[in-house]
């Protein structure tokens, strides 16, 4: 009688998920900082792709890269795809019921300064990944502090401060950055070499 020995059954990684994770982060946050900016005439065209784009879109992104053992990135996707889906919820939830504008307003600056926390630190580990990504994190960090000293200064301003119209300026530049990383992703998975640069990690991992 043969006895044979069962092998464990490794499945292959998922396909990069970060392509369309920069990439969902990418739009949604164009869409928002256009309106940051006044440069919109409708208030809400960010919402809808807040939840389908930026928040389902970044959180499926985060689950694969779970997948993929990428924890930096996993974290990333999944932590910004649920501030794009709590955002969305808390402007067609709690934002109507507030007593005033002034109200909104410091709710946005107590979320956006969560954020920018959570955003420091990995804008520090994004020095590790490569220049590109860390260039993403870097423009959002200033447009999250531009956005809650905004609005913490916003008051019952009607229209956008200088603070939050600066903080919407700076949002395209995070998007450009966002949307820059996408697309060397996809090129550079496609080829299976760097077409697109993206330069290098700013600190080496130590080794064990």
């Amino acid at each position: 009688m043969t006895v044979t020995e069962d092998k464990p059954i490794i499945a292959p990684p998922a396909a990069d998920a970060a392509p369309l994770g920069l990439a969902a982060f990418g739009l949604t946050t164009f869409l928002l900082s256009a309106k940051n900016a006044n440069w919109t005439q409708g208030t809400d065209a960010w919402l809808g792709y807040a939840y389908a784009y930026g928040g389902l879109g970044q959180l499926l992104a985060g689950m694969w890269e779970f997948r993929n053992r990428n924890v930096f990135a996993a974290t990333a996707f999944s932590t910004y795809g649920c501030f794009w889906i709590g955002l969305g919820l808390y402007i067609q939830l709690a934002a109507p019921h507030a007593t005033s504008a002034a109200q909104t307003h410091n709710d946005l600056a107590w979320i956006l300064l969560a954020f920018a926390i959570f955003n420091t630190y990995m804008m520090f580990f994004a020095t590790q990944v490569n220049a590109a990504v860390f260039a993403v994190f870097l423009t959002l960090e200033a447009t999250e502090i531009l956005l809650f000293a905004g609005n913490f200064a916003a008051g019952n301003a009607a229209t956008p401060t200088t603070l939050i119209k600066i903080g919407g300026y700076v949002g395209v530049v995070t998007a450009a950055a966002a949307f820059y990383a996408s697309a060397a992703g996809v090129i550079n998975g496609q080829h299976g070499r760097q077409i697109l640069p993206v330069g290098s990690p700013f600190f080496q991992r130590a080794l064990a």
